[in-house]
């Protein structure tokens, strides 16, 4: 059974893992439109070419994280999560 929460309560969740703690995301990406998974990490500096980026992330309403099958860094768009399992406990936003 899943927990129903807000666009507001998943960007919170997501932000707040910082730990490095695996978690799975489902978005729709916004190039596309077309709804993916992914199973990620935050927190993983391994293989940075560099520690800046030419723009903030926040302010587009991304999150860097790595994607763990692709063995890359990806970013999720806040706005359109869906749902997240994280923590053993599965949550699905409105």
């Amino acid at each position: 059974m899943s927990a129903i929460i807000t666009k507001d309560e998943a960007r919170k969740l997501i932000e707040n893992e910082d730990s490095g703690k695996f978690f799975t995301v489902t978005f729709v990406k916004r190039t596309t439109g077309e709804i993916r998974t992914m199973n990620c990490r935050t927190g993983v500096r391994k293989n940075l070419l560099s520690n800046e980026l030419r723009f903030n992330p926040a302010e587009r309403g991304l999150k860097n994280v790595y994607d763990m099958r692709n063995r890359n860094y990806r970013f999720i768009s806040l706005e359109n999560i869906k749902k997240i399992k994280m923590n053993k406990r599965e949550y699905e936003v409105i």
